[in-house]
């Protein structure tokens, strides 16, 4: 289906898989409950309108990217760019790799989070990205290989203990798609929204470990057909103590990315439970709101 989606040209192609996504929100249902009381937990002041129209975005930006990641199998470096209405702290990328460190990437499931890996791979800087395997064995193996084709080199997850140091010795940079937690990652709860957000603390340990320069990275939507990229640098004050560097650092990429989800909360994959398992002793109005 994803073949015959790349034939079609990708404001038509793209149209149609914003249409396919919404239809998960109706008729489907398909996690809409979930949705709603996320997006009504983070902006409590919204009115239920106001909810159900960010839901129905989330869900049509869903299906966006499931085409758009298809479309990039028939893109090459100059075509990526040529997608890019706006870019914002390049600057910040050009200054972290010149400390010869490498730079550990952070990115979300914010926006097209395909497309800002896309982005950083054309403009010819080399990285490996950490990827969980998907379900489907067929679909996992065509995004490896657009992925390869566009420059990134792919590392499963369960890899990454043992390639992501080698990487960072070396001087290479390694990108993170970093606000999922699953259950068997090291984990530490940050604030998201005003709740403890169960956040895999790898990323920011391999950062301060190898003193290694921190990019937030997020390329969004615009209402042109374009897109923007955006980059910010995590900086925090390392102290020498890698549990507290470690929760700073990533307090401080989970309110960089508040920030992005607040300018644009239809691109947010809120059909993910952010805020499931809550620590002991949370009060309930801070738990999670799909309970």
């Amino acid at each position: 289906m994803l073949a015959g989606f790349a034939l079609l040209p990708w404001r038509v192609a793209v149209a149609a898989g914003a249409a396919l996504g919404r239809l998960g929100y109706f008729p489907f249902f398909i996690r809409r409950r979930v949705v709603e009381k996320q997006v009504a937990a983070a902006f409590p002041g919204l009115a239920e309108r106001e909810v159900a129209q960010i839901a129905r975005e989330s869900y049509g930006n869903l299906g966006k990217v499931a085409i758009e990641a298809a479309l990039l199998s028939n893109l090459g470096a100059d075509q990526v760019l040529g997608l890019f209405e706006e870019v914002t702290g390049w600057a910040d990328v050009e200054r972290a790799k010149a400390k010869n460190k490498g730079i550990v990437f952070l990115a979300a499931h914010h926006g097209n989070w395909e497309l800002a890996g896309a982005y950083v791979a054309a403009r010819g800087y080399a990285f490996d990205a950490i990827a969980r395997r998907m379900a489907n064995p067929l679909f996992d193996a065509y995004l490896t290989r657009t992925r390869r084709r566009l420059g990134m080199s792919i590392v499963p997850d369960a890899e990454a203990v043992r390639r992501v140091p080698r990487t960072l010795r070396a001087g290479g940079s390694v990108a993170f798609l970093a606000d999922q937690s699953g259950l068997n990652l090291a984990s530490t709860y940050v604030p998201f929204f005003g709740r403890p957000a169960k956040t895999p603390r790898g990323p920011a340990v391999f950062a301060i470990r190898f003193d290694v320069p921190v990019i937030c990275g997020v390329a969004t939507h615009l209402p042109s057909g374009r897109f923007r990229m955006a980059f910010v640098p995590i900086e925090i004050d390392r102290t020498g103590d890698l549990e507290r560097d470690t929760d700073a650092l990533l307090t401080a990429y989970s309110h960089a990315l508040e920030r992005f989800v607040r300018a644009d909360p239809g691109q947010y994959f809120w059909q993910h439970r952010r805020w499931k398992r809550p620590p002991e002793g949370t009060p309930p109005e801070l738990g999670d709101p799909t309970q």
